[in-house]
């Protein structure tokens, strides 16, 4: 089609899509570009607004290393990745779920740790924290012979891929589920922290006059055949920043209660103040499969 006036544009385009042989891929092609262009419709963009744009995806791609993943943070700070989850889990949206966000710090092939055992690979200051989860079916049967990964920051707020103060692995580590579908295990009680700012996402959040907090928070990962891979996250109940977490991941069924307790624990593993954590998690029927690491 040779183009007349701006209103032929996304006729033409459409045209071109709707010859896309995978149904599947000529559908999210058919949509992306009605919304797009309608987009660009609604906004007038202008053209130094669409060259910063261009600019600025192309520094997403720039900012993302091996420990760092800005198109990740960027789906995030949009509330993308939650809509996607919640799109696709609880029934398709239908009811509610305990699948969160991934975010961008999993990494494969955390040291397999013993059940009870601790995650610390390093000298990790913090309050002492015991974790007990348990994992569960649609009809509430525990799932025995569940792979389950743990992660989580230290309560300086950093991964350890972030901070080479911390030993490789440290405050991460990989569990099989007995017949009682549990894992539990020590660590310290993490802190909620800032998400990096050095990119496009911190200059958005600038922009909007937002903070770039998420509240204190527990990664799960869990998976075996015949279940649909979990991937979570527990939000830490006492966290000023719960209602207003950068990422918008916060979902009431995911509100852990980290539990503060004075007394000595009664194995003698902590002499002073400690935290307990105790949750339940489903997985629904469905395919295993692991996701992507966001970083290597």
């Amino acid at each position: 089609m040779i183009i007349r006036n701006e209103a032929e544009v996304t006729d033409a385009v459409l045209e071109v899509m709707r010859q896309t042989s995978d149904p599947r891929l000529r559908e999210i092609m058919v949509a992306l570009i009605k919304h797009l262009h309608g987009f660009v419709r609604e906004v007038r963009l202008t053209e130094p607004e669409f060259r910063q744009a261009t600019k600025l995806i192309n520094e997403i791609g720039q900012a993302t290393t091996d420990s760092h993943n800005e198109a990740v943070l960027m789906a995030g700070s949009l509330g993308v990745s939650t809509l996607v989850c919640l799109l696709n889990n609880g029934d398709n949206g239908a009811t509610e779920t305990t699948q969160n966000l991934l975010g961008p710090f999993w990494r494969m092939h955390s040291p397999r740790t013993e059940l009870g055992g601790s995650i610390m690979r390093s000298e990790t200051p913090g309050d002492p924290m015991f974790v007990d989860l348990v994992f569960r079916d649609t009809d509430g049967r525990p799932i025995e012979g569940l792979e389950v990964d743990i992660w989580h920051c230290s309560a300086e707020g950093l991964y350890e891929n972030q901070e080479e103060d911390q030993a490789e692995y440290n405050l991460r580590g990989k569990f099989t589920t007995g017949a009682d579908g549990r894992v539990w295990f020590r660590s310290i009680k993490q802190s909620g922290y800032p998400i990096p700012t050095h990119a496009v996402v911190g200059r958005l959040l600038e922009a909007q006059n937002r903070h770039p907090f998420r509240p204190a928070h527990i990664h799960v990962l869990a998976h075996k055949e015949g279940y649909k891979t979990l991937i979570s996250q527990i939000y830490s109940d006492d966290d000023p920043k719960l209602d207003s977490d950068v990422q918008f991941g916060v979902t009431r069924a995911l509100v852990g209660r980290f539990q503060r307790h004075d007394a000595p624990h009664p194995d003698g593993l902590a002499p002073g103040g400690w935290y307990s954590l105790s949750h339940a998690l489903e997985l629904e029927p469905g395919v295993s499969e692991l996701p992507m690491p966001p970083i290597r």
